[in-house]
């Protein structure tokens, strides 16, 4: 049985400020809501993402350059639909390297946002001189996110215990290569 995917036409990763992102942490949707610049849904508030945004929100409060890097909305400009989460976990590191993040919700998978969002995250990498290398870790379990990964040329170089999501793979891309 073949199914049909739908690609997006125009995605875009909205970033958020940290009232919203606190709001989030909380699982308050209407304060949410009344920071954020596109609306957002119960699944955003939901307990599935709230430790993302509580570690995000923090970050914002240490470190307020982070913002503009961190995780944000998956927006689908033509529904005009909050569709996930995506960016990346900080801004790069002192070897120049950013860790991509993206999560969609279930409603909306099987859809092409993951891939859409991968996308403009190693675009701009691509076009950030700071940034060398690019990296994602997948559980060894997420066969979609390994395959997508592997569709961008990132290739394994290790594994990691991570204290949230157990055992991860990494894998890296340099920044020259997500140009290609």
């Amino acid at each position: 049985m073949t199914e049909v995917m739908t690609e997006p036409k125009h995605v875009s990763i909205v970033q958020l400020n940290k009232a919203a992102l606190t709001a989030l942490a909380a699982g308050d949707l209407v304060a949410a809501n009344q920071e954020s610049p596109v609306r957002l849904t119960p699944y955003c508030a939901g307990p599935h993402w709230s430790s993302v945004w509580r570690m995000r929100s923090e970050q914002v409060a240490t470190d307020p350059a982070s913002a503009a890097w961190i995780t944000g909305i998956v927006w689908d400009d033509d529904r005009q639909l909050a569709v996930g989460r995506a960016g990346f976990h900080g801004p790069p590191d002192g070897e120049g390297r950013v860790e991509v993040g993206y999560a969609i919700d279930p409603a909306h998978r099987r859809r092409g946002y993951a891939r859409a969002a991968l996308e403009l995250m190693l675009d701009r990498a691509a076009h950030d001189p700071q940034v060398r290398i690019v990296r994602a870790t997948v559980s060894p379990t997420n066969l979609a996110s390994r395959n997508l990964v592997g569709q961008y040329g990132f290739v394994e170089v290790g594994e990691q215990i991570d204290p949230e999501d157990g055992l991860e793979t990494i894998y890296e891309l340099t920044s020259d290569e997500a140009r290609t």
